[in-house]
């Protein structure tokens, strides 16, 4: 029953699939560089993780949840691309401390900034990569300075900013001695090390910390995933898209700071980010019109539709029906 709690907001695991190694280009800017940096790669499952970026332009670095992978963000990262914007994924191992996940991918992004001219990093975190996102911009005492700045900018999406209610069990540090610290061996059997900072009571949570002076702003989408589903059999909801409660989501010292704003949007947890069947039409009319995602003009509009359909629905069919899929 703690297994099943705990793990109710993370996503399911998919084997990679060759077919989705690769991303449609748009107006993405030539490359004029290739970089190998640990934990950062294309936002697809290609075993091949050298990014060829232009180093004069922006990217957006996005951070899937607990579970995920690069990959699950290939359809928004198209989304981007269509509109020019660069993007790129960070991977991390699911069971470590949030903290030590945050601080890896800080280093990934001033390695990524020192070695080029990048103007402007968006860090762009779902679910529990919403906590690393955050936490990683924060004034994280174990940084070395950079050798060369860029404006960073912030974006948090259905994130548990204060402690997941379904390991309020693992939270209550009296039950641990009476257990006889069975208790504890179970929420990190469950989770990995990462059990001690997604509870209410952890330092994690209870001491966010301070956004760094470099970030220039943050966005904050908290999703209303009352009545959602995840998955329809016969007109009957069979797998609910109901993970976090806004209370989950809500954090007064996270959204007290002055650059942070917050927008609220009905959706469930997996449909705001979209997945291989299902377009974030949502995510993207809210990252337009908070100036992240650039507009969409009028007349490359139906270019556009036909992008999402391409990839929310040409995908979920080849997924089904590729040879050697799980589903099959």
């Amino acid at each position: 029953m703690l297994a099943a709690a705990l793990l109710g907001g993370c996503a399911g695991i998919e084997p990679p699939n060759p077919a989705y190694f690769e991303i449609e280009t748009g107006r993405l800017p030539p490359a004029d560089i290739s970089l190998d940096i640990p934990g950062l790669g294309p936002c697809t499952d290609n075993p091949d993780r050298t990014l060829h970026l232009n180093s004069s332009q922006p990217v957006n670095v996005l951070v899937h949840g607990c579970f995920g992978s690069s990959g699950q963000f290939r359809g928004l990262a198209q989304v981007l691309a269509f509109h020019g914007q660069q993007s790129i994924c960070f991977s991390y191992n699911d069971r470590d401390e949030l903290t030590h996940s945050a601080t890896e991918l800080r280093r990934a992004v001033d390695q990524l900034t020192d070695k080029t001219r990048i103007p402007q990093v968006t860090i762009i975190g779902h679910s529990m990569g919403a906590l690393i996102a955050h936490k990683s911009l924060t004034e994280l005492p174990s940084m070395a300075p950079q050798t060369r700045h860029a404006d960073l900018r912030l974006v948090t999406i259905s994130g548990p900013f204060d402690g997941i209610a379904s390991a309020q069990t693992c939270g209550r540090t009296w039950l641990h001695p009476l257990t006889l610290g069975l208790l504890t061996a179970s929420c990190y059997l469950v989770t990995g090390a990462k059990w001690a900072d997604i509870t209410y009571s952890s330092r994690f949570i209870r001491e966010p910390g301070t956004l760094d002076k470099q970030v220039s702003n943050y966005l904050k989408i908290d999703t209303d995933e009352r009545g959602s589903c995840r998955r329809e059999k016969a007109g009957h909801c069979v797998e609910s898209d109901d993970v976090f409660s806004l209370a989950e989501q809500r954090n007064p010292l996270v959204e007290a700071d002055t650059r942070a704003r917050r927008v609220l949007v009905h959706a469930g947890h997996v449909e705001i980010v979209g997945d291989k069947r299902e377009a974030p039409t949502k995510l993207i009319s809210i990252l337009q019109e908070q100036g992240v995602l650039r507009p969409t003009t009028a007349e490359r509009q139906p270019a556009f539709n036909q992008l999402l359909a391409r990839i929310y629905k040409d995908d979920a069919y080849l997924a089904h029906d590729a040879p050697g899929n799980p589903q099959h």
